[in-house]
């Protein structure tokens, strides 16, 4: 009876583990699901004035900068003005405002909206165009006020400091309050390219360090050798020289067969023995 309960007991632990298992992964994976959902209608708030397939994909590409604030400080003589922007969100808790403009008293002034946004990519930058602020008091036709956020590559920082560069407001029309902002999200990922000599040059190198270390371990270790004769092959290697001089004398200077009688004769420096005469025959018999 003793031992039935223990078993029941350990089968119910088991199975209150697995459900906890079960739940926690569960649990994370609707965060996960969650995040995922809420990064990728960040750049959907945003309305373009041309829907177009080539501003759609240059606002996707600011999808991970969206939800998050920057801000910028200006000074032009004594007023000292604050710049928020967000990418397609509310600048400050602003409604619909992409960039506000806050001065010393609190004043907020729109100066774009997400409900008006125009993208253009390059290479590596992207600009982003808030339209519909609000109108000009006395300057520019009293015409609305605009933002151009220039975002461009760096691959130092993750996400870089907002920058007014400058407020264009001395012409009539088209005037423009001009942002600039440097991120990573923008730089294209480089992908490493070897060559096949670079390869080549990887695969025999380390087929070297093996055979050098494999050898010197197994004349060590299981030859028991000492000094240079732990060195592999240490008799081939040293005599590898003579060994090239050889072959280079037989390619390069030898001509037929050693063994081969030489096919030219020098010219003796002794005079020739003239045969002896016989003059036997003349004698009387």
């Amino acid at each position: 009876m003793y031992v039935k309960t223990v078993v029941h007991c350990s089968e119910d632990s088991e199975r209150v583990l697995l459900m906890a298992m079960l739940s926690s992964r569960a649990v994370i994976f609707l965060i996960l699901l969650a995040g995922g959902v809420q990064a990728g209608g960040g750049t959907s708030k945003c309305k373009l004035s041309v829907n177009s397939q080539r501003e759609k994909k240059a606002l996707s590409l600011l999808e991970p900068l969206t939800n998050i604030s920057f801000k910028a400080q200006k000074t032009a003589g004594n007023d000292s003005y604050t710049y928020v922007l967000q990418i397609c969100g509310d600048a400050d808790g602003v409604k619909d405002a992409g960039v506000i403009q806050k001065d010393k008293s609190g004043k907020t002034v729109r100066i774009g909206t997400y409900n008006a946004t125009q993208a253009t990519a390059g290479s590596d930058w992207v600009m982003l165009i808030y339209r519909g602020g609000e109108k000009y008091d006395t300057h520019c036709s009293n015409e609305e006020r605009k933002a151009i956020i220039m975002i461009s590559c760096n691959r130092s920082v993750a996400l870089g400091e907002l920058s007014m560069v400058q407020e264009e407001r001395e012409k009539s029309l088209d005037c423009f309050y001009l942002f600039e902002l440097d991120s990573s999200v923008l730089c294209a990922v480089v992908q490493p390219k070897l060559s096949t000599g670079s390869i080549l040059l990887i695969i025999g190198f380390s087929c070297l360090a093996v055979y050098l270390i494999g050898g010197f371990l197994y004349q060590r270790l299981v030859v028991g050798a000492k000094g240079v004769e732990q060195f592999p092959n240490y008799a081939f290697w040293s005599d590898i020289g003579n060994l090239s001089a050889d072959g280079c004398d037989f390619v390069c200077r030898s001509r037929g067969s050693r063994e081969e009688p030489p096919t030219y004769r020098g010219v003796a420096t002794e005079p020739l023995e003239e045969p002896e005469e016989r003059d036997d025959h003349l004698l009387p018999m």
